[in-house]
């Protein structure tokens, strides 16, 4: 979808009803600009100079003509306000049970998307911009924090941007419907780099994204890339004793070792985890 212009192809069902008033808006100035033209056109013509030397006709007012000049601009106003008012609050409104929920957090300079409940985490730098995976025809919670100062959340692609504020989180609601690599970066200046504050967004079929989550959780519990969110890990324990808890975390559907879902054979019993602390380092 790169050079697409996101307004002819958006990317989410929120865009493609957001499409819609941009189009009322675009259509109606091209209506106003018409007449405006048409109205400077007409007069250049029917009271251009022809060498007359009397006054052409002259009035002070013209009472219907200023009534209608003022109520035609309100009812456009008011019409343009409803059409804002109706699609904005459907796409704000927020649905009980979304399908998936990420967590991102933005800070000078970059963004940290998590997956709340899955053990996922991607953290991102402005050398190396991180990538939120979304599935694609699923609807996904989205709540916005901000770690440090104002930064803004946008993707063009979904028509979408929402300031993240420190202290004020923002939540609201996407559904990706077309598959692909969207672009995406703060759009509020926040300081030195924040030219580098981007990222991507990887729309996939909702069964590689259960796959993506699931590679990715095994990856950061068992090969550590990064810890999984609250794992419980004891100070006084080993490093092995601590790896079999945070696995547990990791590994909770099944009741065989964590470290054995690790590349660990066998199932340690108490004794075995003793020895192994023993042993450790």
């Amino acid at each position: 979808m790169k050079g697409a212009m996101p307004i002819l192809q958006p990317a989410s069902l929120q865009a493609e009803d957001l499409r819609g008033v941009w189009m009322v808006f675009f259509a109606t100035a091209c209506v106003i600009a018409a007449f405006v033209y048409a109205l400077i056109f007409y007069s250049l013509l029917r009271w251009r100079d022809r060498g007359q030397t009397k006054m052409p006709p002259q009035f002070k007012q013209n009472v219907p003509l200023e009534i209608t000049g003022v109520v035609i601009p309100l009812l456009i106003v008011i019409g343009l306000f409803y059409v804002t008012y109706v699609r904005e609050v459907s796409n704000d409104a927020l649905h009980a049970n979304p399908y998936a929920t990420v967590d991102v957090k933005a800070f000078r300079w970059s963004w940290t998307f998590s997956y709340p409940g899955r053990n996922v985490s991607i953290t991102g730098t402005p050398q190396s911009p991180p990538e939120l995976v979304l599935p694609a025809n699923k609807l996904t919670q989205v709540n916005l924090y901000s770690a440090d100062i104002d930064h803004s959340f946008w993707i063009p692609a979904f028509l979408f941007k929402r300031d993240a504020l420190p202290g004020f989180p923002n939540h609201f609601d996407l559904t990706p419907n077309k598959i692909g690599v969207y672009p995406g970066n703060c759009s509020e200046f926040c300081g030195l780099d924040h030219a580098l504050m981007t990222f991507t967004v990887r729309v996939v079929p909702a069964a590689d994204f259960e796959r993506w989550l699931s590679r990715r959780a095994t990856a950061q519990c068992c090969h550590g890339e990064r810890a999984p969110l609250g794992a419980p890990v004891e100070p006084r324990a080993s490093a092995r004793q601590n790896a079999a808890i945070v696995g547990l975390r990791c590994h909770p559907e099944r009741s065989i070792s964590p470290l054995a879902k690790c590349g660990v054979e066998g199932r340690p019993s108490g004794a075995r985890l003793a020895r192994m602390s023993r042993a450790a380092p």
